[in-house]
């Protein structure tokens, strides 16, 4: 049985870049939003991305980004993925694809099933979906807030391209998390932190083995 794959966002430390390649990750996320704890100047990103090994995905993840924006990351960070993570319509969704290259992961906020007919219409123009909890109306970050939204209105759902699960997960839920949803990836970031912007090796390693069903 293949291995839950495993999506260790918003790393901002080369020792933990490093923790979760060993660990297992099949992703690392870096996070280019200026209101986010964990946000990164381009310089910094490609340091930690050029520690990456081979095989694991880097993703930049991008809150309503300009072209300019994407081209000034791209010109320095060598990712193999962009995340977006804001408003951004299935159009630009299509719009970034074309323009710069790469796969492009949607993330889709859900608190309710009115929310499910998104993740269908995003799903035919993204390469991948992230199912993630949608943040409160006054939610200062479009993510990253460690809320998980009721798993059983995906559960058993499947969509025409690779999704993961995002959203509130942690070492100790994620098991159940995947058990309800029927997840093949999973994506964390503050439910591997001790506090906001600061990720814990342990933690790291713990949340993956958890993911993949061993002991940390």
């Amino acid at each position: 049985m293949q291995k839950t794959r495993v999506k260790i966002c918003g790393l901002t430390e080369a020792r933990h870049v490093a923790a979760a390649a060993e660990a297992g990750a099949a992703y690392v996320g870096f996070v280019f939003f200026a209101r986010s704890p964990r946000n990164l100047m381009p310089a910094a990103a490609r340091a930690l991305a050029l520690e990456v090994p081979p095989g694991v995905a880097k993703v930049g993840l991008v809150v309503d980004a300009s072209d300019a924006d994407l081209a000034a990351i791209l010109a320095e960070v060598p990712l193999d993925m962009l995340q977006l993570h804001g408003k951004e319509s299935p159009a630009r969704v299509s719009a970034v694809k074309a323009r710069f290259g790469l796969p492009v992961m949607k993330a889709v906020g859900v608190a309710d099933t009115g929310d499910l007919a998104a993740l269908d219409e995003y799903a035919r123009v993204a390469d991948q979906i992230l199912v993630d909890a949608k943040p409160a109306k006054d939610a200062a970050l479009p993510g990253g807030n460690g809320v998980a939204f009721d798993w059983r209105l995906i559960a058993g759902r499947r969509w025409a391209v690779p999704w993961m699960l995002a959203g509130g997960l942690a070492p100790d839920n994620v098991a159940e998390a995947i058990r309800l949803t029927g997840a093949r990836q999973v994506d964390v970031s503050s439910g591997v932190e001790t506090a906001p912007g600061m990720k814990d090796e342990g933690l790291i390693r713990a949340f993956i083995a958890a993911a993949q069903g061993e002991t940390a």
